[in-house]
């Protein structure tokens, strides 16, 4: 059996699995589409710890669980008459190949830049009655990854800056604003500032291509192992980081960072 069948049938598999369990499960059975939403965001954070660990068998373990609520989802949506999975795939088929006019079509792009651009020009003619280009922004999205994709929207409609070198001037202009607020230390001004000081870095990333999600993740993943090696190293000298000053832990961190 090749790969393709096998999956399609795993997949069908895993449909039946979830059938059993809707009946025959009380957890399962109870299950709607308010109590999956946290544990779907969860999973998507485990998924995510999975990629940035670069382990595949941890991603491949993490995507089984989201398929998981996938197909519950689709399961879910079947008994309310809403929709089935079989609706689910022929939505995004008709919309990949709607929105790659470059592949199943006649249209030309020059690089990957222009295939985003018109993904988003496409995305906004898909719906007869107007919808603001921002709208598709999930208002739960995490905060960082929320303004990147927002800054990605508004360049698909030409609101971005003619060349990247730019940004610097707004990066530093910001950094003066929240400097002036710092003097008079009025909090709610100063975290004003602050939320633009950290918009316009985000928006620097992605100018240079940089995902500022992954970008801080590898720093905490950085900071954490640094600070183990002075938690470890400061235990084993029969210490206490509480008895230490911060210019003795400064070596230990020094040497911390000669180890990575």
């Amino acid at each position: 059996m090749d790969n393709r069948a096998r999956s399609l049938e795993e997949l069908g598999r895993l449909m039946d699995i979830l059938d059993e369990l809707r009946t025959k499960c009380p957890w399962d059975m109870k299950q709607t589409f308010d109590t999956l939403r946290k544990l779907t965001i969860e999973e998507t954070f485990e998924l995510a710890d999975a990629i940035s660990s670069k382990s595949d068998a941890e991603i491949r373990n993490e995507l089984g669980d989201l398929m998981l609520h996938i197909v519950f989802y689709a399961k879910i949506g079947s008994e309310r008459g809403t929709f089935s999975m079989a609706d689910i795939l022929e939505g995004i088929n008709k919309k990949l190949i709607y929105r790659h006019p470059h592949v199943f079509g006649d249209v030309e792009v020059a690089d990957a830049r222009q295939v985003e651009d018109n993904w988003e020009k496409l995305k906004m003619k898909e719906n007869s009655e107007y919808k603001p280009v921002l709208s598709g922004v999930p208002s739960s999205m995490p905060a960082i990854i929320k303004a990147n994709r927002i800054q990605e929207k508004v360049r698909g409609v030409g609101f971005d800056w003619e060349e990247k070198e730019q940004i610097w001037d707004k990066v530093q202009e910001e950094l003066s604003e929240l400097r002036e607020e710092i003097e008079k230390l009025d909090t709610e001004k100063i975290e004003a500032e602050l939320g633009d000081v950290m918009f316009s870095i985000i928006n620097a990333s992605r100018l240079y291509g940089i995902d500022p999600e992954a970008a801080l993740e590898k720093t905490n993943r950085k900071f954490i192992k640094r600070f183990n090696y002075l938690e470890k190293e400061t235990l084993a000298k029969g210490r206490s980081l509480h008895d230490m000053t911060l210019d003795e832990m400064n070596v230990i961190w020094e040497e911390a960072k000669k180890e990575d």
